[in-house]
């Protein structure tokens, strides 16, 4: 009887990235758009994060956006990849997005759309390994 090898770290699907030298399990990208256009438009959102979501190489499987009464948005794209958030106060000319993908996306292809979408006076981004293990 065979015993079947331990599979080695290039064999498995777990979707770890392998950059810099660092194995983790995605980049986490947090944005804050500041006085921008569309805060409170679901299908200008909607549109933008799918065009995000290709131009990064990821995969959609679900799209959901909640509006709050009498502004706001929130919502949430689930990817194969992981998932886009976001949370939108019009009223405060503020919208937060939260980037999380893995594999062989690139999150940052997703800036230069946010900004050509929503216009912001200011873009604040921050960058987060997720699950580093070595």
């Amino acid at each position: 009887m065979a015993i079947a090898a331990a599979a080695t770290e290039e064999d498995r699907l777990d979707y770890f990235v392998h950059k810099d030298g660092l194995t983790f399990a995605g980049t986490h990208l947090i944005v804050d758009l500041w006085k921008g256009e569309g805060f409170n438009d679901p299908v200008l959102i909607e549109e933008t994060l799918r065009r995000a979501i290709d131009a990064a190489g990821a995969t959609l499987l679900h799209f959901h956006i909640h509006a709050f009464e009498p502004d706001g948005l929130s919502g949430v794209a689930v990817l194969a990849e992981s998932h886009i958030s976001f949370h939108s106060w019009p009223e405060r000319g503020f919208m937060a997005l939260d980037i999380f993908m893995c594999g062989k996306t690139d999150p940052y292809k997703a800036i230069p759309i946010l900004r050509e979408a929503f216009k912001p006076e200011t873009l604040q981004l921050n960058e987060i390994k997720r699950g580093i293990v070595s």
